[in-house]
Parts: C-alpha cells; sequence; structure tokens
C-alpha cells in the first residue's frame, strides 16, 4: 500500500483498475498462511505449537510502531487544523457514539445470554474446577472507579505512556503536543515538517512490517491450533456457536444499519479491509490493523487529524467486541454453576461491564481479565467458573478483535460522514 505523493490522486478519489498476480496480494497470502496452519496444526500439534514466536515476533513488530504512528498522526493532524474547535467536536461526537454504540453491544450480550441460555445444562460445582489459572488473572484483574480510570490516561511521565506501550496515554500527550504545536504558529512550522516527514517514513516502515503478516498469521495460527485443538472447541460449541453468530449479526444488522445511514455498504466495506479481517482473525490482536486501518480510512476520504483522533481512542472506549463477550460471558459462567441471577444482579454486571469494558482491546486475554474484574462485584456468581472458558478463549478473542477493529472503522467513517469530510461518490468508488 504505497503512501500519497505530491503527484497521485486526491485521497479520497475513486481507484483505478490495476492487474497483478493474485498471489501478490497480501489477503491470498494471509489467507493462504491461515489454511497452511489449521493443517499444520492438526497433524503436527507439537510442532505447531513451536511456531509461536513468529506470530509474536510480528505482533511485536507493529506494537513497536503504533506508539510512534499515534503520535506523529495526531500532533500533526491537530497542529495542521484550521479551525482548533473541530478537535473539540470531532472528540465530542466521537466519544458520544463509542457509548451509545459499546452500550448497546453489552445490552446484546444480556439479551442473547439470556434467550439462548448457552450455559444450561452444564451443572458445574465450581469446587470441582481447577481455579488456579483462573486466579492468576484475577490477580491482574482491578475494577477500577471511574476517578481511577479517568487518572490513568495522566502517564507518570511522558515516556512512560511510550514505553508502556498504553494507547490512550499516548493519545492524551499528543493531544497536548498537537494544541501546543499549533499555538506555536510560525515557530512551529520547522517541527511540524519534521513530524510530517516522519509520519511518511513510519508508514513506510509499516509497509515493510506488513510483507512478514502471512509469517505471523501461520504461527499465530499454527499456536492456536497446536495448543488448543479443535477437539477443545467441542464441550463448549453452544457458548463458540452463539458468541460467532451475535457478533456476526451484530456487524451486519447493527453496523450494516449504522453504515447504511452514512451512504455505504458494511458488507463492502469489510471486503475494502479484507487484509485487516484476515490478519486479526490469525493474531486474535486488534493492535495489528491499526496502521493499515488508519491509512485506508484516510484513502476513503477521511482527514488525517480525524483518523488519529478517532481509531486510536475508539481502541478504548469503543469495545463492542469486547462488550458482546462480556456480558454474554458473564451469564454464561452463572447459568453453568446453576447461579441464579436477579434482574437487580444482572444490572449491577451491565453497570460495572460499562467501564471494565473500556480498554478491553488490543492484546489477546485483556477482555478475558476485564471479565474478571467485572464477575469480582458479584460475589455470588464463582469466578473460578472462569475456568470454563479458560480453554477457549483464544477462539473467542479472533471474533472479540475482529468486531473491535470492525467497529472502530465504521465508527470513524461515521464522524467523518458527521464533519462532511466523505464524498458520496467517492465513496462509492472505493466501496464498489
Amino acid at each position: 500500500m504505497p503512501l500519497p505523493t505530491k503527484n497521485s490522486p486526491p485521497a479520497n478519489a475513486a481507484p483505478t483498475s490495476s492487474r497483478k498476480p493474485f498471489y501478490t496480494s497480501l489477503w491470498v497470502q494471509v489467507v493462504f498462511a491461515i489454511v497452511a496452519a489449521l493443517i499444520f496444526g492438526y497433524a503436527s500439534p507439537a510442532r505447531a505449537v513451536a511456531m509461536k514466536p513468529l506470530g509474536d515476533a510480528f505482533i511485536r513488530l507493529i506494537t513497536m510502531i503504533i506508539t510512534i504512528i499515534i503520535f506523529c498522526t495526531v500532533v500533526t493532524g491537530i497542529a495542521g487544523m484550521q479551525d482548533l474547535k473541530k478537535a473539540g467536536r470531532v472528540g465530542g461526537k466521537a466519544l458520544l457514539y463509542f457509548e451509545i454504540v459499546s452500550t448497546l453491544a453489552l445490552v446484546i450480550g444480556l439479551i442473547v445470554g439470556n434467550v439462548v441460555r448457552p450455559g444450561s445444562g452444564f451443572n458445574i460445582n465450581p469446587a470441582s474446577l481447577d481455579s488456579a489459572a483462573v486466579r492468576e488473572y484475577a490477580g491482574q484483574a482491578k475494577a477500577q472507579s471511574v476517578t481511577e480510570f479517568l487518572m490513568h490516561i495522566i502517564p507518570t511521565t511522558v515516556t512512560d505512556a511510550f514505553a508502556k506501550g498504553d494507547i490512550l496515554q499516548v493519545v492524551f500527550v499528543s493531544l497536548l503536543f498537537g494544541l501546543a504545536l499549533s499555538a506555536a504558529g510560525g515557530r512551529g512550522k520547522v517541527l511540524l515538517d519534521i513530524l510530517e516527514s516522519l509520519t511518511q517514513v513510519v508508514f513506510r516502515v509499516v509497509n515493510i512490517v506488513m510483507r512478514f503478516a502471512p509469517i505471523g498469521a501461520f504461527g499465530a495460527m499454527a499456536f492456536t491450533i497446536g495448543k488448543y485443538g479443535l477437539a477443545s472447541l467441542g464441550p463448549l460449541a453452544k457458548l463458540i456457536a452463539t458468541f460467532y453468530v451475535t457478533s456476526i449479526l451484530f456487524v451486519l444488522v447493527v453496523l450494516g444499519a449504522i453504515a447504511r445511514i452514512a451512504g455505504f455498504s458494511i458488507v463492502k466495506f469489510l471486503l475494502y479491509i479484507k487484509e485487516e479481517v484476515l490478519l486479526v482473525l490469525a493474531t486474535s490482536s486488534s493492535e495489528t490493523a491499526i496502521p493499515t486501518l488508519m491509512e485506508k480510512l484516510e484513502k476513503l476520504g477521511c482527514s488525517r487529524s480525524l483518523v488519529a483522533l478517532v481509531v486510536p481512542t475508539g481502541y478504548t472506549f469503543n469495545t463492542d467486541g469486547s462488550s458482546l463477550y462480556m456480558t454474554l460471558a458473564a451469564l454464561f459462567v452463572a447459568q453453568a454453576t446453576n447461579t441464579h441471577l436477579t434482574l437487580l444482579q444482572q444490572m449491577t454486571i451491565f453497570s460495572v461491564a460499562v467501564l471494565t469494558s473500556k480498554g478491553a482491546s488490543g492484546v489477546q486475554g485483556a477482555s478475558f481479565i476485564a471479565l474478571v474484574a467485572t464477575l469480582s462485584v458479584v460475589p455470588t456468581i464463582p469466578v473460578a467458573g472462569m475456568a470454563l472458558i479458560l480453554g477457549i478463549d483464544r477462539f473467542m478473542s479472533m471474533f472479540r478483535a475482529l468486531v473491535n477493529m470492525v467497529g472502530n472503522g465504521v465508527a470513524t467513517l461515521i464522524v467523518a460522514r458527521w464533519e462532511n469530510e466523505l464524498d458520496p461518490e467517492a465513496l462509492k468508488g472505493w466501496l464498489a
């Protein structure tokens, strides 16, 4: 995906047709890698598990440059805005959208859990479960208050935000630098030019790293199949099927309706980001898609400043897939252990999940930790019951991460439409 140059067509121009051998397409290579990993993981589980470093190395390659990408794009975007009020307006609209849609996802998870009841019939005695692994996650889980959550946004030091790779803290620091650079006027032009050049170089680094995506996808998927095996899906097939179907319907129906109102097709958008979809499914991490997703959204006509604000913030506040999972999985654990939940207790889970779901994105396992923190506030639900789904969490995280990523892409286009940045005809040209 080459970056636009001065002689390139406008970012929102319709794509031109070009003929390339099909095997040179990234999505074809990733599909081949995933299929090969499935076969290899099934045929030789022990060797497949040894492929884990390939997936981990690719994820590290992506995560090592995410913070610098966010910093450069946010700072240059804010500093380049003619009207700084737009930054506040865009941020406000994005947060409003995030809260509405992610809360809707939590509600849908509750409804599906009560209607389908995927945990009924298990009749599990919590005392018979091996909760040692869950206790490890419980040690990391901590239900934050609103004040603690807001305080967490402010890093201890500027460098600490980048060292930890905390996306929300990096966005906060970047906003401050962008506003300061904008206020500097002409005196900050030299620094702005340097950052814009650095942004171009960083995205070229992304293009280089993405060439290793098939290898990373192979390693991650081979490890998943070799470690857990398809046989592990059997006992919990109803829960997995319920979550997968709910996730697909959420994307096609809920996000599809939102997309239709904004003037584009969700199916065509999914085809447009098919490389990112496959990569997220293979790695179970939505962070691997951030750099190229941002680049593709700019090509659709979204301004760099808007993309830089909405996408990184959405990975903390707009976790639709994690929201679906948390309420559905909480009800599953209660049903499987024959724990009756009153309406008030379900509303308590819902209220706590509104906060704990924030930040449950990116790295595989974050949503599981957030769910443990959520269940901890309802003593009647045995947290040890989480051991039931620990073994299949990797398979669940595939769709969690996918819905999170797609939801953030749709959110960016919606906010861009509200800001009148999108040309409907050019958008149709790209999503034809």
